[in-house]
């Protein structure tokens, strides 16, 4: 076979293609290294840039980032369908990026699937702890002397297990709840992903009452459809915290699991009162709530 000869089942892979994936990879290029580039391009698509021993491809294609790989990258030609499929450009992404198991003894199922719910693991409510104020809550009921946020005292912060944590939201009499709206797709987790995987939809949160007057803790979570209808639902019975009970930090956990196709949306409220109804903020305090979806039951 001459050098200009290209086997016929690969497709010929375009200048402006491999000049934008080669960029993707090493981020910038110097005028001359992009005259360079441009030849060595040109001189791959004359003999079939998959002529490259699968190594080297594989090290070149771990570089992309991996919606890329899965939506375009993945379309070229079989051979690089092959290799996005396969386990080992996803086992050389997540040992340079320290994604590793919980479970170190198994290996994920789909290094893929890991990957990608591993680099977008996150909590995905904004302003969990009140350190942007109320932004990015919308306030659906507002009590008497509506939400306030206060200072979580230093001894308090070990309960939460996140030193970080320095601030909460407190209620006051009076019916009042708040709540954001996640969008999956605007997060980063496209609808077949979703669908087809089912990862584990983890839900905290962190409350605690007065000493000196009882409250109401309540807490809805929704699982919705792209019109925004309800596909399954945590809503606890509203937990009475006694007068005189304890001040003690507590959490709430829940994990949706197998909740089939068409989550599109997560809505959290939660929110509260005091029971005595006297003046002042005396309900319920909240903070470090937490959406998190998972990739652990992969392992």
């Amino acid at each position: 076979m001459s050098c200009t000869t290209r086997p016929s089942r690969f497709p010929r892979v375009s200048l402006n293609f491999l000049r934008r994936l080669f960029s993707s990879c090493f981020h910038s290029l110097t005028q001359k290294a992009e005259q360079c580039l441009a030849e060595v391009i040109v001189d791959m698509t004359m003999i079939s840039f998959t002529s490259l021993p699968e190594t080297v491809l594989v090290q070149i294609l771990s570089h992309l980032p991996a919606k890329y790989l899965i939506t375009v990258v993945r379309m070229v030609c079989k051979q690089w369908r092959e290799l996005i499929d396969g386990s080992s450009l996803w086992v050389i992404k997540c040992q340079r990026e320290g994604l590793i198991p919980k479970n170190i003894r198994r290996s994920p199922k789909d290094w893929r699937t890991f990957y990608i719910l591993s680099s977008l693991k996150r909590n995905l409510i904004k302003n969990p702890s009140a350190k942007e104020d109320f932004d990015h809550w919308h306030i659906a009921r507002r009590g008497q002397h509506k939400w306030r946020i206060e200072t979580l005292p230093a001894e308090c912060r070990m309960m939460l297990s996140d030193e970080r944590v320095e601030k909460y939201f407190v209620t006051s009499f009076w019916e009042s709840q708040k709540e954001q709206l996640i969008d999956l797709q605007e997060e980063g987790y496209w609808s077949e992903l979703m669908d087809n995987v089912n990862p584990p939809i983890v839900v905290t949160d962190w409350y605690a009452a007065r000493t000196d007057c009882g409250c109401r803790y309540e807490v809805c979570v929704q699982l919705l459809s792209q019109h925004h209808g309800v596909l399954h639902e945590f809503r606890p019975e509203r937990l009475i915290l006694q007068q005189c009970s304890d001040s003690e930090w507590r959490q709430m956990t829940h994990t949706f699991r197998n909740y089939g196709v068409g989550v599109r949306y997560i809505r959290f409220v939660h929110g509260g009162r005091d029971t005595q109804f006297w003046g002042g903020l005396y309900g319920i305090r909240v903070t470090n709530s937490k959406v998190v979806i998972e990739p652990e039951d992969l392992t």
